[in-house]
């Protein structure tokens, strides 16, 4: 359990890495690719091309042959409401905020996740885990916190994908617990990707991809290999650890647009951007400290309870 939780901490990790680079990235690929649906639909096609290459090249179409009718049920819910409709909203929503308030709306999700997780899943955190979770919240307030919001379209648009994406958790963590990462990832991006297309062809949108420039697609492509990044990481961490105390770790992300929007884009991180970013930092440390001890006890006490095969 305690290498589990090790594994799962630095993927979750590294997922709030790629997260924090996607966010500020995104901004600039919905600009230059201009219809934002049109754009998450490419990206999403094109992850789950590279998905369906990786089950194939890990032997994972075997798992997929013996697939009940139940878990293709559970793949499907998956692709629509984390696969499909939160990635329309949020890119919709992104093209009319700033990318800091995009990113600081989508961090929310760890409390959402925590809610849901308390609720369905008997998750739950200690005092110390929870003053942890207080950490990464006020990190977010402390970027203008709501009085820096315009409570616009585009604001709206974000939150809704937000709390789809935290319904979307719980499913995965459900259909993870007899599937591989590699099997919930694909069908999450496999499917998405087909009710994009569906809506695109529906609206007239795909016409879209005649007019979009060589750059348009550069973009596509870069933000396609961060989300399939982000994809792989996600649920495999997701895989080995509560779906909150995964969720939790994708705070830090914000702390990294940040930073990225300060070098590239204003040229100075604020106060209140730094003060943030050490609360992003001591709550996810909390979080993480506070994790691991409990998984190491819990590994010892297991162990302490399996029946000796001495005599």
């Amino acid at each position: 359990m305690y290498k589990y939780t090790q594994n799962a901490t630095v993927l979750a990790l590294a997922t709030a890495a790629i997260s924090g680079v996607s966010v500020f990235i995104n901004k600039y690929a919905v600009s230059a690719a201009h219809d934002p649906i049109l754009f998450t639909g490419l990206k999403n096609s094109i992850v789950a091309i590279f998905l369906i290459g990786i089950v194939f090249a890990f032997s994972k179409h075997r798992e997929i042959r013996n697939l009940t009718k139940r878990e293709w049920l559970q793949l499907a819910t998956i692709g629509l409401v984390g696969g499909a409709v939160p990635f329309a909203l949020f890119y919709m929503g992104l093209s009319m905020i700033p990318a800091a308030t995009g990113a600081l709306i989508h961090k929310t999700l760890f409390v959402w996740v925590a809610l849901f997780g308390i609720t369905y899943l008997n998750e739950g955190f200690s005092k110390l885990q929870w003053l942890g979770v207080a950490a990464l919240f006020v990190s977010n307030l402390f970027l203008g916190g709501f009085v820096g919001f315009a409570y616009n379209t585009g604001e709206f648009l974000v939150f809704g994908a937000t709390i789809l994406w935290a319904i979307e958790n719980i499913l995965a963590k459900r259909a993870l617990a007899k599937l591989s990462s590699i099997t919930v990832a694909s069908g999450r991006m496999v499917f998405g990707a087909l009710f994009l297309a569906l809506f695109l062809m529906a609206t007239g949108r795909v016409s879209g991809l005649a007019d979009m420039s060589i750059v348009g697609f550069e973009w596509t492509l870069l933000t396609s290999v961060l989300l399939l990044g982000y994809v792989l990481t996600w649920y495999t961490a997701l895989k080995y650890a509560p779906a909150s105390y995964v969720a939790a770790l994708l705070v830090p992300a914000t702390l990294v647009t940040n930073v990225l929007s300060a070098v590239f884009v204003t040229g100075t991180l604020t106060s209140a951007q730094a003060i943030s970013g050490f609360l992003a930092v001591a709550g996810t440390a909390l979080v993480v400290a506070y994790t691991t001890r409990t998984a190491t006890q819990l590994s010892d006490a297991a162990q302490l309870e399996e029946p000796s095969t001495v005599g």
